[in-house]
């Protein structure tokens, strides 16, 4: 499916359902989750997001550290057009500029005019100000035109600001 000009994210979203949908009902002996067969072809995606995370009880507090999770909500904009939804959780220390997290976050949209989603898994420290991330696409969790999906995501925050870059491989389209 070609990218379309429309108003809002969700309209994008419904599009790449209506879209995948469509094609299944067209061919409904195709399996929507079989891997697609053709080269794998690199690609860079880069854009902007904003997130909404919101924290969910209880807290576990003790001395020396905090536990806590966070419902995660977001949406991208850019070579990737969608949203997502996911968990984290979360460790902080008494040590100003030291903590930790670990995330999943699925992403329903549209990433180069393709249509589908994926797992992000996240894992990232902090350690007296000096961060280290980790975010990888979860092997075969790539749906509808993104089946076969693999990579890595680097996010960057600056002026209070979200980017990302992503560097990924997906089969050749058929």
């Amino acid at each position: 499916m070609r990218k379309r000009a429309c108003r809002g994210i969700s309209v994008t979203v419904w599009l790449c359902l209506a879209s995948a949908a469509h094609a299944q009902i067209q061919n409904p002996n195709s399996a929507p989750n079989a891997v697609q067969k053709g080269v794998a072809v690199a690609a860079h995606a880069n854009g902007t997001f904003e997130v909404n995370l919101n924290p969910q009880a209880p807290e576990d507090k003790a001395e020396g550290s905090t536990l806590g999770r966070m419902a995660i909500d977001k949406q991208f904009h850019g070579d990737l057009e969608g949203t997502a939804k996911g968990q984290m959780l979360t460790a902080g220390t008494d040590v100003k500029g030291s903590a930790g997290y670990v995330a999943m976050e699925r992403v329903t949209g549209m990433l180069h005019g393709r249509c589908g989603s994926f797992v992000l898994q996240h894992s990232g420290t902090l350690t007296r100000g000096a961060p280290q991330q980790s975010i990888t696409v979860v092997p075969d969790s790539g749906s509808g035109q993104l089946v076969g999906l693999a990579g890595t995501m680097t996010v960057t925050i600056a002026d209070g600001k979200h980017s990302y870059d992503f560097e990924y491989t997906l089969p050749a389209a058929p």
